[in-house]
């Protein structure tokens, strides 16, 4: 099964990042999310370790730029087979990095590509 983690996952239900938990949720793709900050969103664990994900298809950025860098060599340990930059959080950079790792870089909204049956 695909799997997804949202990264950048908050408990604010009024950010972005909450709102594509709940989304990807509703569409039964198997989410997982980190986070600053432990808690639950949708039945969904929010962790603060890039440790234990494994099988990531898809990273899903809710992480501006200047906060991406720290990250840059763990997302690619990941290897996932794409990374969605959504809107704010575009980053020439990384795309370089990634596609150098021969990672997808994917500029959309994952909101909207949920939306549109995109995803």
């Amino acid at each position: 099964m695909v799997r997804t983690l949202v990264f950048g996952a908050s408990l604010n239900p009024g950010r972005y990042s909450n709102l594509a938990i709940r989304r990807l949720v509703g569409n039964k793709i198997k989410t997982e999310a980190f986070g600053l900050r432990e808690g639950e969103v949708s039945g969904v664990p929010i962790k603060t370790s890039l440790d234990d994900f494994k099988d990531i298809d898809t990273v899903t950025l809710y992480v501006n730029p200047a906060r991406q860098k720290e990250y840059y060599k763990k997302i690619v340990d990941l290897k996932p087979r794409r990374v969605i930059f959504n809107p704010g959080t575009e980053n020439p950079e990384f795309y370089s990095i990634l596609k150098e790792n021969y990672i997808e870089v994917e500029i959309a909204c994952t909101l909207v590509l949920l939306g549109t049956n995109q995803y």
